[in-house]
């Protein structure tokens, strides 16, 4: 009786809503029209894209944002992005240069060209007001002090030393076979005495063969980054974004005369560029994609009948899905909300369920007695659809509820969810009012017999017989077709009679059921093997547009330049007895099985060589001061020691030295490794320690914090369909849907995984709207086969296909085909979009019109209990009968 109560409250108040759009229709046109102009102007007015990636991106909450805090105020970051600063994505303004050679070439022998090119950047001018800047004037100071001068990269050094003759540094001259000074590799002595790593900045490096300082035979590529100080005034800030535009322009035009070397040039600027320029080469794809939506929406909703065909209401339908949305945009922007190219899915999110609702109004008109006033066949399509609407589109406005809550810690998915929220709301507001007037329009125009597409009357049989054939065809509706045996004329629509005559019986053969389930099983194989191989996608390029600067200086970053890992901060922040043998243990213990650039490494030797006993504090501080750091060679390591003094006594309070680790092609794998093993220890030994790296922020948990959002919304829908089990008229309507849902959810997941999709925050989002896109097309089908009451499980399979089966291969089809300029667009993002979605709408037809159609006859509910009831009504009613026979004779006929 709750059940029974509950669905009955429910479709009064659908029917009475459905009632009032009929009796108000030009208010309910009006209304969401007037909103649309008005958020779609402000939209246009506040527009501002996103320019924080790392605000965007990286998981808010991170124990490597507290860390870059902490080494932030012990060692200022500014002072070590020489050698901190080796990833793709560094905070503040820089230049990079990559410089490749050809290949089999030896880069090493260009260094007279290398350095020419190395001049025309110091040389680069830029002007503000009146006045012309150099690098010179914006660059980060090697140290505070007596020195002066720029930090530039090592290996600029090294191709001094190589000292080559003036004629090869001419640009276009070959390659001199004269021999070069030795040079070690990856660390390398330099003329002032000082060993440097120098593995980030030299690539593609061949090693003489049985050398034991692994002497460098021959080189590939050269890294150059020419960092500027970070501007806290926004003249200078503007001053900096100049010199990296005009940096940018010179390595193009530089390009030209080195015609041997390959120059690529990447800038602060080229990461958010890169990302946004998504949505520029996207724009018109995405107005191809609607074209191709309204093309499959008109042509899907006509029929030969000129009355009763649709065309116009499918295409209002698609256009009350967009202007939908450029009302949610409108609101998204007013309350101050910044653009991204991930918001790039949400015209797609929303059309994929917005026309599903005018799919379903439009078969739930189709169900109406056509005897009925149009008001009255109105209100009967929306307690017929907007019941399952309703629960659908709550379900999504729970999900994407989910995502957008603080349990998000990726402000992307927080953002795109939000606004996916309002989108939602106002999808369903605008469905019920801007299209349900429109169908109240259409359903009073079939009432008077006017042409669905020219909007004149249609003319009499005795006046269409007379007309040539073409017009008897144009102007005919479906009584002229009817036959005796098929009284309803929307029967004719193509899609209906298709699956009711062809595809009905085929899919419920019992020879086809066989196959279909070697096919579930080879679904599910695959699936599952996907799925043991998931990988996050914390690497930003799978966000940018393909054919970038970025994506190209990333792709020859990767291949020349991941013999090692970024350059790894270890900073020890407490005062520690360095003099002590056994701290010296276990420090080496640390650093065992890296790449060491450290103070304490060289002192260590510094000592060793001039055999000098530094066993006590004092002797160990006095020599270190007086004598170590005062070399010229050694005076660098002065930024990585902090002394502090009290009276006549110093002491080191903190100090930090640099590790780099040995690394593969999967260079970030290995960098996500290496965190994880190194952060424990911070807690076990006695040394109190932090390690960290800029990458390290975008790297922290990322996997966990961009899978914990479709965990979430799976929960919350797991969750709302199981207290609604008992709600609902049939409880096994909510466990088939479970276990469809997940057969989907999962398969969606393996797929993508096979199919080259990492998991970054697009791919997530696609999960998050699967879950809604296969509940949405499948729990009509699957409550309406549990609820049908015919005498066989095949005969109410086909009964729920006729009903609701148009309506999803209609919204399904269109979804599908809307997606297809998406593959056209020359970025990674919009690549993994059309993947993830093509594999959603695909799965999720695969379900509806292939799986379930076969499993749910094997499977409960069985439907023999109807068969039985009918039966058991029959034969008491036969019983009666004969007893009133028997017992009046007289009154066989009244009886």
């Amino acid at each position: 009786m709750l059940r029974q109560a509950v669905h009955g409250g429910l479709r009064w108040w659908c029917r009475r809503l459905g009632l009032f759009v009929s009796r108000h229709p030009v208010f309910f046109l009006t209304v969401p029209a007037v909103l649309t102009l008005v958020f779609g102007c402000s939209a246009l007015s506040r527009f501002q894209p996103e320019r924080d990636l790392e605000r965007l991106l990286a998981p808010s909450h991170s124990l490597a944002k507290v860390e870059r805090r902490l080494a932030g105020s012990l060692f200022p970051l500014e002072r070590s992005k020489g050698r901190l600063y080796s990833a793709l994505h560094p905070p503040g303004r820089f230049g990079r240069l990559l410089l490749l050679a050809e290949p089999g070439a030896d880069i090493l022998r260009r260094a007279g060209a290398l350095l020419q090119i190395h001049r025309a950047v110091l040389r680069l001018q830029v002007r503000h007001r009146g006045y012309n800047y150099t690098f010179a004037h914006l660059c980060v100071l090697r140290a505070a002090g007596a020195d002066k001068r720029c930090a530039l990269d090592d290996i600029l050094a090294v191709l001094e030393e190589l000292g080559p003759p003036a004629a090869a540094a001419a640009p276009g001259a070959p390659n001199h076979t004269a021999p070069r000074p030795p040079l070690s590799y990856p660390n390398a002595k330099l003329k002032d005495g000082r060993i440097t790593f120098i593995g980030h900045q030299l690539g593609g490096v061949l090693e003489v063969p049985n050398s034991k300082d692994q002497r460098v035979k021959s080189a590939r590529a050269i890294q150059i980054t020419y960092y500027l100080q970070t501007y806290h005034s926004a003249a200078q800030d503007l001053i900096g974004e100049k010199w990296e535009n005009e940096f940018c322009k010179l390595m193009h035009k530089l390009q030209f005369s080195y015609q041997d070397l390959q120059l690529s040039a990447l800038a602060s600027f080229s990461l958010w560029r890169d990302f946004h320029k998504t949505s520029f080469l996207a724009r018109g794809k995405i107005l191809v994609s609607l074209v191709l939506i309204l093309t499959t929406a008109i042509l899907s909703s006509s029929m030969k009948d000129c009355l009763r065909s649709k065309p116009f209401l499918g295409l209002l339908g698609v256009l009350t899905v967009c202007i939908s949305s450029v009302t949610a945009a409108g609101i998204f922007f007013i309350t101050d909300g910044k653009y991204n190219s991930t918001l790039l899915g949400i015209p797609f999110f929303a059309m994929g369920h917005g026309t599903k609702g005018v799919f379903e109004l439009l078969s739930g008109w189709r169900r109406t007695k056509e005897s009925l006033p149009f008001k009255d066949r109105v209100a009967d399509a929306y307690a017929d659809v907007m019941v399952s609407y309703t629960m659908t589109s709550s379900l999504y406005f729970i999900t994407f509820g989910m995502g957008a809550s603080p349990f998000t810690n990726i402000e992307a998915i927080k953002i795109f969810c939000q606004n996916m929220c309002v989108s939602i709301l106002l999808n369903y507001f605008y469905i019920f009012s801007f299209f349900g007037s429109c169908l109240v329009f259409a359903g009073q125009l079939e009432q008077n017999r006017y042409h669905s597409i020219f909007c004149c009357k249609i003319p009499s049989v005795e006046y269409l017989e007379r007309k040539p054939v073409w017009f008897q065809t144009m102007m005919s509706d479906g009584y002229q077709h009817t036959s005796h045996h098929e009284t309803d004329p929307y029967q004719n629509h193509f899609i209906q009679h298709f699956l009711r005559e062809h595809y009905n019986e085929w899919i419920t053969n019992i020879y086809v059921k066989p196959f279909v389930v070697i096919l579930y099983l080879i679904y599910a194989s695959f699936s599952f093997m996907g799925c043991l191989q998931i990988s996050d996608g914390a690497n930003i390029i799978n966000l940018l547009s393909s054919d970038s600067p970025s994506v190209s200086y990333a792709v020859i970053q990767q291949k020349y330049f991941s013999n090692y890992s970024p350059v790894i901060g270890f900073y020890i922040y407490e005062p520690l007895e360095y003099w002590n043998g056994t701290v010296q243990e276990d420090l080496k213990k640390l650093s065992e099985g890296f790449n060491t650039l450290s103070w304490l490494q060289q002192y260590y030797q510094y000592l060793r060589a001039g055999n000098i006993s530094a066993t006590n504090k004092s002797d160990f501080l006095s020599i270190l001061q007086n004598s170590f750091l005062r070399k010229p060679e050694y005076q660098h390591f002065k930024n990585d020691i902090i002394f502090s003094k009290a009276g006549d006594e110093s002491s080191i309070i903190a100090s930090r030295i640099y590790l780099v680790a040995r690394t593969s092609e999967k260079t970030q794998r290995d960098v996500i490794e290496l965190l994880e093993k190194l952060r424990p220890l911070s807690l076990k030994q006695s040394i109190k320690f932090i390690v960290f790296n800029p990458t390290f922020v975008f790297m922290d948990q990322y996997s966990l914090s961009v899978t914990m959002p479709v965990l979430i919304s799976g929960f919350g829908v797991l969750l709302v369909l199981l207290l609604t089990f008992f709600l609902v008229i049939h409880p096994l309507g909510n466990f088939w849907l479970i276990l469809t849902v997940t057969s989907i959810e999962l398969g969606v997941l393996g797929l993508m995984t096979l199919w080259n999709v990492d998991m970054d925050c697009i791919s997530i989002l696609c999960l998050i709207y699967t879950l809604n896109f296969s509940i949405d097309h499948c729990a009509p089908l699957l409550y309406t086969f549990v609820l049908a009451t015919e005498h066989t499980r095949t005969q109410c399979i086909k009964g729920a296909l006729q009903e609701h089966g148009t309506a999803i291969l209609q919204n399904i089809t269109s979804f599908l085909i809307g997606l297809v300029p998406l593959l056209f667009v020359p970025s990674n993002l919009t690549f993994t979009l059309f993947k993830c979605l093509l594999l959603t709408g695909s799965c999720t037809l695969l379900h509806c019109f292939v799986i379930l159609p076969v499993f749910l006859t094997f499977f409960p509910p069985s439907k023999k209990h109807h068969k039985k009831k009918k039966r058991a009504k029959r034969k008491e009613r036969e019983e009666i009968e004969c007893i009133e026979v028997q017992e009046n004779p007289d009154h066989v006929t009244a009886v």
